[in-house]
């Protein structure tokens, strides 16, 4: 990876007519995918970790895009109540674990006290070692239950989180994405490393294993995650009933009251249009 004129990183992408030909091909198969799970009534967890910046949620939204919002739900919890403090450390990530027919992804899991709770001392040494110690049972103890657990840690080199979190700045749309933990992440780059690499030697395990997932280039990143989710998942395409759309009745004796008994949003739209001539 070198760096172009203006001092970003360099990157080489999968070209944009090519990715979103084939992000398509694999958004329909993931259709057809969610249909087999709520036919056959499947549990599927997939957890998204990995750097600050690398790119998780752009996969999520890939994803879930069009999926059956009935079948599939996006868990990103905020910090933990007093009450939730409280508790079992994975009390609240469990209750949103999939029920028959459901598909869960979690954007950052439980591996929260692996990593940002490690690196920056939210949690004491004790709570860590008991969580690298049960969390590989607890994982074993959802898969044999019958759970397909999927977990993917997205990558992203260190010069190319520094472009995105700089991309960010004078986003207003992005703006949010910046909060003091993620840029205490630039300072303490190698400890996530080091937290990251005790993490992977704990809970790599063979009932649920962590794939890795390249993300300096996005597009890649997310076509690979998906390609790789459909070919994690034992679905078969479903047989789709017979629709047929019927013709719509004449019209009797129904009169639609006058337009200026109801309450209209102002025509916005309309008035962009009107600037332009």
């Amino acid at each position: 990876m070198s760096k172009n004129k203006s001092g970003t990183a360099s990157i080489k992408r999968v070209p944009k007519k090519a990715y979103e030909a084939e992000l398509e091909r694999l958004q329909i198969e993931l259709v057809e995918m969610q249909q087999w799970v709520a036919a056959v009534g499947a549990r599927v967890l997939v957890i998204f970790e990995g750097r600050d910046a690398a790119g998780k949620g752009g996969a999520i939204k890939r994803v879930t895009q069009y999926l059956n919002p009935r079948h599939a739900r996006v868990v990103a919890l905020s910090k933990p109540s007093d009450r939730e403090r409280g508790q079992w450390y994975y009390q609240r990530y469990l209750e949103h674990l999939p029920a028959a027919g459901e598909i869960v992804l979690m954007d950052r899991s439980w591996y929260n006290r692996a990593g940002v709770e490690r690196v920056m001392g939210y949690s004491t040494e004790e709570e860590y070692q008991r969580f690298l110690v049960q969390t590989p049972i607890l994982e074993r103890l959802l898969v044999e239950d019958g759970i397909i657990v999927l977990k993917y840690w997205f990558s992203v080199s260190d010069d190319v989180q520094q472009d995105r979190f700089a991309s960010r700045l004078n986003d207003p749309m992005r703006r949010w994405k910046l909060s003091p933990t993620d840029l205490e992440s630039i300072l303490r780059w190698e400890d996530y490393s080091r937290a990251k690499d005790a993490m992977f030697a704990a809970t790599d395990i063979d009932e649920a294993p962590w794939w890795t997932i390249e993300s300096d280039d996005k597009r890649a990143s997310r076509l690979n995650s998906i390609a790789h989710l459909l070919s994690s998942i034992p679905y078969q395409r479903q047989e789709l009933e017979e629709i047929s759309i019927p013709d719509r009745p004449a019209v009797t004796d129904y009169e639609r009251p006058p337009r200026g008994h109801h309450r209209y949003v102002p025509d916005v739209a309309g008035e962009l249009g009107k600037k332009k001539k």
